[in-house]
């Protein structure tokens, strides 16, 4: 999108990590997969499929349906599954993570874009993960949520598996908050967020935890921030201390990130830019 790319340009010159480089935790260049343009070209979020192996999941921002493409690691297409009576008002991030029934997880897609932060009221839409031989989605929950301080814009969204709360980073050059939903959430009103912290990073546009809770990455337009946490270390605890800067092959327009169900790396997708012919799936490995 023409407003993701002017924030791009804005936040080159920013300086986001807040120490130095680590270089031995995950590799520096990805394995890259090419994706047919056309296939998902305004990737927003992404999450590794559990019941699907081989393939993640990812949807699409603003201007799109509301589907969900599940795409195979080779770069691949497999097909696109739409949810019955939801809007796609600004998708912008994604997750795969335990819910209320404790033999299965959940896909969290989160409604939380607000680019002219004209909304009030936003929402996570929550339902357990689909075989690919699903063609519609009809049955999820709706956790609709506010900000104590009003309109915010975000684009970045995780949920940790051992307490199965809801963490949701703001997109902002001036201050980056952290809000949580607790669980249980709440499903038939609307819950008020918690603010529980803040970043020095701006531009926030994705995030992704491990699947053992153990690691978080943040993601700008220009850098990956990495935390490791420690055991019985909170969230809030673990995003008070200064974040890593991993290597990165920077996209031009790279706004999701996932770590691998298996916890062997995590992958990148970035929107198409304008002049771009493809973009590619990028993973990378753990060392």
């Amino acid at each position: 999108m023409v407003f993701a790319y002017i924030l791009f340009l804005f936040t080159c010159c920013q300086q986001h990590s807040t120490s130095d480089l680590t270089n031995h935790v995950f590799a520096d260049s990805p394995v890259a997969a090419p994706v047919k343009a056309g296939a998902v070209d305004e990737a927003s979020g992404i999450a590794d499929s559990r019941v699907n192996a081989g393939y993640i999941w990812v949807e699409q921002d603003s201007g799109n349906p509301p589907e969900l493409a599940l795409l195979a690691y080779d770069g691949t297409l497999s097909k696109k599954m739409y949810l019955k009576g939801v809007e796609n008002r600004d998708w912008e991030d994604m997750a795969l993570a335990k819910g209320p029934d404790p033999t299965a997880y959940y896909i969290y897609l989160a409604e939380i874009g607000d680019n002219f932060l004209q909304n009030l009221t936003y929402y996570i839409y929550r339902f357990k993960e689909p075989t690919a031989s699903t063609d519609t989605i009809k049955t999820f929950d709706k956790v609709a949520f506010k900000y104590p301080d009003g309109s915010n814009n975000a684009e970045a969204m995780f949920v940790d598996n051992d307490s199965k709360d809801i963490f949701i980073i703001t997109k902002s050059d001036l201050r980056t908050n952290i809000y949580k939903l607790p669980y249980p959430q709440n499903t038939g009103g609307i819950t008020e967020a918690i603010l529980v912290g803040s970043l020095p990073l701006k531009v926030v546009v994705g995030a992704g935890i491990s699947p053992d809770g153990r690691e978080i990455i943040i993601k700008t337009y220009t850098t990956l921030n990495y935390w490791k946490r420690a055991a019985m270390e909170t969230i809030e605890d673990v995003l008070k201390k200064p974040s890593t800067a991993l290597t990165y092959q920077l996209e031009i327009q790279g706004e999701a990130v996932g770590f691998k169900n298996d916890n062997t790396g995590f992958f990148t997708l970035s929107e198409k830019p304008a002049m771009a012919g493809t973009v590619s799936l990028n993973f990378y490995k753990r060392n």
